[in-house]
């Protein structure tokens, strides 16, 4: 068959004018690899990260969820909060999906498994949300960055609502790194602004009767002189609270102090009016832009406000758009390290900065008084402080 003459010089045209794109000079696409336990006892935080992620990655894009003219590509996979799957999915993301980074996962003790992975395949993963302080310490190596804030975080800021000298506290949290590494945290706090800590329990993560852990925590704190309390650290469902509630701890004059936590877990703590701890994010605390955009669409999209964890993969989104941003749009390994170490981004908590020596986020912490109203289905965080990223920051532990 014959091409004519004039189709011809009609594509020349085209080509000349850039209408006519190859795939080998359109925009490449930036993928990113998600890993969170969507199914099981931490599915709500999962996808929640997962939605956050996703709106966060809007906002800072304009809407556009492109990068510097680049596409970007999601590939989503569900761990089962179980370690040698995640291993898999990650090896996965990086060997066959090509991923230019990776974000989650939700479970400190998956987390802690998959590291290795990142550094294997020398390419970033932003841990997001797991907790345990040992990710950015012991176990830690330069792939790693982490938004999530970790349990040093967590525990200073907790000490500072309830510890003083005279105070008496017992610890109760889950037998794995996330327990484990947050009572130790919060130890070293308390203690170092005069609180003794008295007891210790560890959990069965899937346990459901704590009667035994409850009842040593009564005699180790029945008899010590007033203030004393039980701190509560705990993920997912289940867990002690209802049980302490019902133990008649006023009795021994023992009150329970708790970290704020997802809006189902506030549901339960509605009996609990005037309690004080700190909080990673409440929809009402942080002031910002980010933060009052964050809350009118997910009102508008879902019908209710943005949760603890929504915010978290919000946070993740903002700082690979900054970092990408940042690089000029270059994703390679070495570049984006060198952009984020040190690096602030903002998010709906407000800004945060990664700590060069560890890659941990440094953040804002929210300090708080339980109240309660009958138009509101959970126990609300009333904010009394906001303590800055200096005010939490915690201790370097990743030194050899």
């Amino acid at each position: 068959m014959k091409i004519g003459r004039s189709f011809l010089v009609g594509v020349f045209v085209l080509l000349a004018f850039g209408l006519v794109t190859s795939p080998a000079t359109a925009a490449k696409s930036i993928k990113i690899g998600i890993i969170q336990g969507l199914s099981g006892p931490y599915e709500i935080y999962g996808k929640a990260e997962v939605t956050g992620f996703k709106m966060g990655l809007e906002y800072f894009t304009n809407g556009t969820n492109k990068i510097n003219g680049r596409p970007v590509e999601l590939i989503v996979e569900d761990t089962q909060l179980k370690a040698a799957r995640a291993k898999m999915l990650l090896t996965k993301l990086y060997s066959d999906d090509k991923v230019d980074l990776a974000i989650g996962p939700t479970s400190s003790g998956v987390a802690l498994a998959v590291l290795p992975v990142a550094q294997q395949f020398k390419k970033i993963l932003i841990v997001e949300p797991a907790v345990a302080d040992s990710i950015t310490g012991k176990n830690w190596n330069r792939y790693i960055f982490r938004t999530g804030r970790n349990s040093s975080q967590d525990a200073i800021s907790n000490a500072v609502a309830v510890s003083k000298p005279g105070v008496s506290i017992a610890c109760i949290g889950q037998d794995y790194a996330f327990g484990r590494d947050g009572i130790a945290a919060y130890k070293k706090a308390a203690e170092e602004l005069g609180a003794k800590v008295v007891h210790e329990e560890y959990c069965d993560p899937k346990g459901t009767d704590f009667t035994a852990p409850v009842q040593r925590i009564i005699e180790a704190l029945k008899d010590k002189p007033a203030p004393k309390y039980v701190w509560i650290i705990w993920a997912g469902k289940g867990g002690p609270l209802p049980q302490l509630m019902a133990a008649g701890l006023d009795k021994y004059g023992i009150e329970i102090a708790s970290g704020g936590n997802v809006l189902a877990a506030l549901k339960l703590m509605k009996p609990l009016k005037g309690m004080k701890g700190s909080i990673y994010y409440y929809y009402e605390n942080p002031k910002n832009p980010v933060n009052d955009w964050l809350v009118k669409e997910h009102y508008k999209r879902f019908n209710g406000p943005p949760d603890f964890f929504t915010c978290g993969g919000f946070a993740a989104a903002g700082a690979v758009v900054e970092a990408i941003k940042r690089s000029g749009g270059k994703t390679d390994t070495e570049t984006l390290i060198t952009t984020m170490e040190g690096m602030e981004f903002m998010t709906p908590k407000g800004k945060m900065k990664f700590r060069k020596e560890d890659h941990q986020a440094l953040q804002s912490m929210f300090a708080f008084e339980l109240d309660v109203k009958p138009d509101v289905e959970w126990a609300i965080p009333v904010l009394t402080k906001e303590l800055s990223m200096e005010e939490t920051a915690p201790p370097i532990m990743n030194k050899k």
